[in-house]
């Protein structure tokens, strides 16, 4: 376990240390301590390594990741794992606005709430939230897959393409374009798997859930479909 103090060392130090792990690497196991709400803690890690920061983060924690598996023993400020490529965030609190936003890959999960605009333009992330998400969340989400164990604020989805969104909870208002869908077979067993890995598997079933999906009216302008925009 290589121990890093942030407070001493400060996170120029870190980051250079993280980001020179190229490849294969013997130091795979990683502890943060005093972050005390520093801003882009562990952001553009690639390498198979396993980081602990223990405490509340600031902005873009985690950002770009990719392989590393990085778990926050706090909260996160705006932009957690923002244009995260692959690997797994875990956020053991809660997450403030626009988490995962631009998210290519990989797995973030939130055990609290999210604040809004999570999954913001999604583009293959999947997302696992235990508690609530805010207003705007998955707007303009391309790919990818938001799983929402509460309840959802206004506009899921706007401008929604093709993104699975599914909520366990009440939906406040839903985005434009964007609609209930029918649960099939498939989505169950997606569901299953996604709160397995989002450890949330004990938490909620995946026949609770209903799905939303895009209606597709927006791909392209059309006069017929003017007022929805």
């Amino acid at each position: 376990m290589q121990t890093f103090d942030l407070e001493a060392e400060g996170l120029r130090a870190l980051n250079s240390s993280l980001h020179a792990l190229k490849g294969a690497t013997n130091m795979t196991a990683w502890e943060v301590i005093n972050p005390k709400g520093a801003h882009a803690i562990a952001a553009g890690v690639d390498a198979p390594v396993d980081i602990t920061v223990r405490g509340s983060t600031g902005y873009y924690c985690a950002g770009m990741n990719k392989q590393a598996t990085i778990r926050i023993k706090g909260s996160a400020g705006p932009g957690v794992a923002e244009n995260m490529m692959s690997g797994t965030v875990i956020i053991d609190g809660d997450a403030s606005q626009y988490a995962g936003a631009t998210g290519r890959g990989g797995l973030l999960v939130i055990k609290g709430n999210a604040s809004s605009r999570c999954g913001i333009s999604m583009k293959g992330i999947d997302i696992v939230v235990h508690g609530n998400i805010g207003h705007m969340s998955c707007f303009m989400a391309q790919s990818g897959t938001m799983v929402v164990l509460g309840d959802a604020g206004d506009a899921l989805g706007d401008s929604l393409y093709e993104a699975r969104l599914f909520v366990r909870g009440s939906v406040k208002s839903l985005g434009a374009d964007c609609i209930e869908k029918e649960m099939r077979p498939e989505h169950l067993a997606l569901l299953a798997d996604l709160l397995k890995r989002g450890e949330a598997d004990g938490k909620a079933r995946p026949e609770e859930f209903k799905r939303y999906g895009s209606a597709r009216k927006l791909y392209n302008f059309n006069i017929d479909n003017a007022e929805a925009y």
